[in-house]
């Protein structure tokens, strides 16, 4: 489970957003009516008069699970487990409303909170973002539910010393391999970060058997920052992202043969990543779903081309008749 908190100033366009949503179902509310969004947005606006000093009095928060905890959530569950996360984080004593989507392959609902409770104290936002992690991590695994990477859920700006520097390579080194195609470039990349890369040989050989990455003194093996972040999975992307290239310079080319072997190629080496390591190669697998790998027909020629050709005939007929006549 996820969750995202936001707040806001408007209860007017969070409601009408979250309740008018096509397909949208109000699950449970408390303190206001259930009508429709109007009365919702009126019941949230008196409370707030309370404390009319206070600018961002809506607090709003998406909860979303992986697709494959589909069937362990129904609506009752799911408003029992937001519940459940307002008391850990703590909203409570206030009004608000939950709604499920169904606008997304995964399960999610939005939930609308009312920073002014009803005694007409403020709700602190204060540490929200590790509240949140705190409070999905224990839910996930209290309830079993499905664990995905987690890295992009952490708070960076809350890091400090050797996490902090981790998390710098993490986001540094994946961001440069996405578009580097040998380890030059990579480290060139890097070295602008102000990361140094240092490789391990095997004793008495050339062969690379490992790596290390330096950030402000600090060094750290490629798989002590990320599992997907080894020399020989750094090494299989950089090689991929190459034949990605000549794939798409052999298109350009209109040579559909050396196109399509490239892809075949790309799509067998996707395949047999995945099958060991399903949530490294997923994003990849996405990457080869994408219209400019399903290989077409050329294109047909337009009216402009095909007066182009003509006209090309034409002059060389032109230019020939002219040197027979000389």
């Amino acid at each position: 489970m996820m969750g995202k908190p936001i707040t806001g100033r408007s209860f007017g366009g969070c409601v009408r957003y979250v309740v008018n949503k096509p397909g949208a179902k109000i699950l449970s509310a408390e303190g206001v009516r259930m009508q429709n969004a109007n009365a919702i947005i009126q019941d949230f606006n008196l409370g707030r008069k309370m404390r009319p000093e206070l600018g961002k009095a809506v607090g709003h928060l998406v909860l979303s699970w992986s697709k494959e905890d589909l069937l362990k959530l129904s609506d009752e569950i799911m408003v029992e487990r937001a519940k459940e996360y307002m008391e850990k984080v703590g909203i409570r004593d206030t009004q608000y409303v939950i709604v499920r989507h169904s606008d997304r392959a995964h399960p999610h609902l939005h939930l609308i909170y009312n920073r002014v409770d009803n005694n007409g104290k403020t709700i602190s936002d204060k540490n929200n973002f590790a509240k949140n992690v705190k409070a999905c991590k224990e839910i996930t695994l209290k309830y079993g539910y499905h664990l995905g990477d987690g890295k992009d859920l952490v708070n960076r700006e809350a890091l400090k010393g050797k996490e902090k520097i981790r998390y710098e390579l993490y986001d540094a080194i994946k961001a440069s391999i996405k578009t580097a195609t040998t380890w030059k470039q990579l480290e060139a990349q890097l070295s602008s970060k102000g990361i140094t890369i240092a490789y391990k040989f095997r004793s008495g050989t050339n062969e690379v058997q490992g790596i290390s990455f330096e950030k402000d003194n600090i060094k750290m093996k490629g798989s002590n920052v990320d599992r997907s972040l080894s020399f020989a999975r750094i090494d299989a992307t950089l090689n991929r992202n190459k034949q990605v290239q000549q794939y798409h310079a052999a298109r350009e080319a209109n040579q559909p043969f050396v196109a399509n072997q490239l892809r075949e190629s790309i799509r067998k080496s996707v395949q047999a990543e995945y099958s060991k390591n399903p949530s490294a190669g997923k994003g990849i697998l996405e990457v080869l779903l994408e219209p400019q790998f399903v290989a077409g027909p050329p294109d047909p020629m337009g009216d402009a081309d095909i007066a182009r050709i003509k006209r090309k005939k034409h002059e060389a007929e032109h230019s020939q008749s002219q040197g027979i006549s000389r």
